[in-house]
């Protein structure tokens, strides 16, 4: 497993320069940013201030030198983060991010003037420069990123809240360019929704590891009770949440080789996010359920879905990279009387520990248990999710258009009693009407990727943006638009 999720965003820092402006400003630019960037845990990666005048990039020897240091430290750098004290040597700066090759996100930032400093002597002009800059990056096919405003000071809360935005942005497209997902399993044969294709991830840098599920079976099985690591896993377990006094330790013992044979596959196969056939194989084949095991990865930042939802698995990943917080995969399952805006989103016990708030129940599946017999079916983590803001997010894969599409956006889960068992999430969303219309009329499946915390314009810009995805952000910003014309 890679640590992308875990590790220190690192951003490379160009401060652009016009000679005949006044070279001042640009010290206090890069001092500031800086300091903005390693309060935000962000590593820099920059030339010394003396390499250059004034420590900027103003000509094009100074594109060179940046772009070769760049280059050095290409395997290090996610992103760029281009700031203008003054107007801008845009030809500079274009040709540095041309010749650096870095094919990264890039933050663009102008710094503003002030009104009683507009002489020929002190005047920045980086509301322009910003325009020439983005005109040569889009002759250029650079995409990038804007700041919250169009011009704003880099000492200000709101460029550090734009540079928290942009190194979660940086970290998403890293993580989701380089991820292995683990498929374990067949999909069950009436699940058709969860059908996907490999093809098309590979072609966005997503690689698929499978693995059937008896060799995960055989493998739990043949986990000795002497096993240190087992010691440690049934430990875990019976932290985890309040287990019922009627489950036996056999039950509890069957689970913890079951997590720890998946646990071990997915480091060995160096995996970021997973997908298990949960139903119903490995409860008539080894006696357990598989939700506690996913819910416990989850927790520790190793998204895993269920019914072997791997499109599910990698929305849950792009939510864990954007968030840095632990997702869950949930239907969207029943409505909430007749209030509009609200739904209920369910799923058997797989959510992380976070998500409920207060420690879980984990017993047994109670729908495939009442079928089975429940003692097959010991461990589903239960409980209702607490209320707070959210963020979902579906990728799915659209062989006919020859893509991969998503749809984001924000709500909120609520505190409105549902008396159903298992994991529930009431849910508030605007104009959720809209929303479920989209999702049918679009082929999305029923599975949907939540995060605690309002995080849809990192998800947005990241894929969209980056990843070049078609995606839909629900109640996202209204984006000015070419009208062209009939032909």
């Amino acid at each position: 497993m890679t640590d992308q999720k875990l590790k220190p965003v690192t951003l490379g820092l160009v401060i652009g320069s016009r000679a005949f402006f006044n070279g001042a400003p640009c010290k206090a630019a890069r001092d500031e940013t800086v300091a903005q960037m390693e309060k935000l845990g962000i590593v820099v990666r920059t030339l010394p201030f003396e390499a250059t005048v004034n420590g900027a990039v103003q000509g094009m020897e100074d594109a060179k030198l940046y772009a070769d240091f760049f280059k050095q430290h290409r395997d290090e750098i996610n992103g760029l983060v281009i700031c203008l004290p003054n107007f801008g040597d845009e030809i500079a700066v274009a040709e540095l991010v041309n010749r650096a090759k870095l094919d990264v996100p890039i933050l663009l930032q102008a710094s503003n003037d002030e009104v009683d400093k507009v002489d020929v002597h002190s005047r920045r002009d980086a509301f322009c420069g910003k325009l020439s800059v983005a005109n040569n990056f889009y002759q250029y096919s650079v995409p990038f990123t804007e700041t919250t405003s169009h011009t704003c000071d880099t000492h200000g809360a709101a460029f550090g809240q734009d540079l928290d935005r942009f190194a979660r942005t940086c970290r998403t497209v890293q993580g989701l360019r380089n991820a292995r997902l683990g498929a374990i399993g067949a999909r069950t044969a009436p699940f058709q929704t969860m059908r996907y294709s490999e093809k098309l991830l590979q072609d966005g840098g997503v690689t698929v590891v499978t693995a059937d599920l008896s060799e995960l079976i055989a493998a739990a099985g043949a986990i000795e009770e002497s096993d240190g690591d087992l010691q440690g896993k049934l430990a875990a377990i019976q932290a985890y949440g309040t287990i019922p006094a009627h489950i036996t330790k056999d039950q509890i013992l069957k689970q913890a080789k079951w997590s720890l044979a998946v646990n071990r596959w997915i480091a060995e196969n160096e995996c970021d996010a997973s997908a298990i056939q949960c139903w119903r194989s490995l409860q008539d084949n080894f006696g357990c359920a598989t939700c506690l095991t996913m819910s416990m990865m989850g927790e520790e930042l190793m998204p895993s879905a269920c019914e072997v939802d791997v499109m599910g698995a990698l929305s849950m990943y792009t939510l864990t990279l954007a968030a840095g917080a632990p997702s869950a995969i949930l239907d969207w399952n029943n409505n909430y009387a007749d209030e509009v805006d609200k739904c209920v989103c369910t799923h058997c016990g797989n959510y992380p520990k976070q998500f409920i708030g207060d420690t879980p129940e984990v017993s047994e599946l109670d729908v495939l248990g009442e079928t089975i017999g429940r003692t097959k079916c010991f461990g589903a983590v239960k409980g209702k999710v607490q209320p707070g803001d959210m963020t979902f997010f579906r990728l799915s894969s659209d062989d006919r258009a020859g893509t991969l599409k998503a749809y984001t956006g924000q709500g909120a889960f609520t505190d409105d009693p549902f008396p159903m068992d298992g994991g529930i999430a009431v849910t508030h969303v605007n104009r959720l009407r809209e929303l479920m219309a989209f999702v049918t009329q679009n082929g999305f499946e029923h599975h949907v990727a939540m995060v605690r915390g309002h995080h849809a314009d990192v998800v947005a810009e990241a894929a969209m943006r980056y990843l070049r995805w078609p995606l839909y952000h629900h109640d996202g910003p209204i984006v000015p638009t070419m009208a062209w014309p009939g032909r």
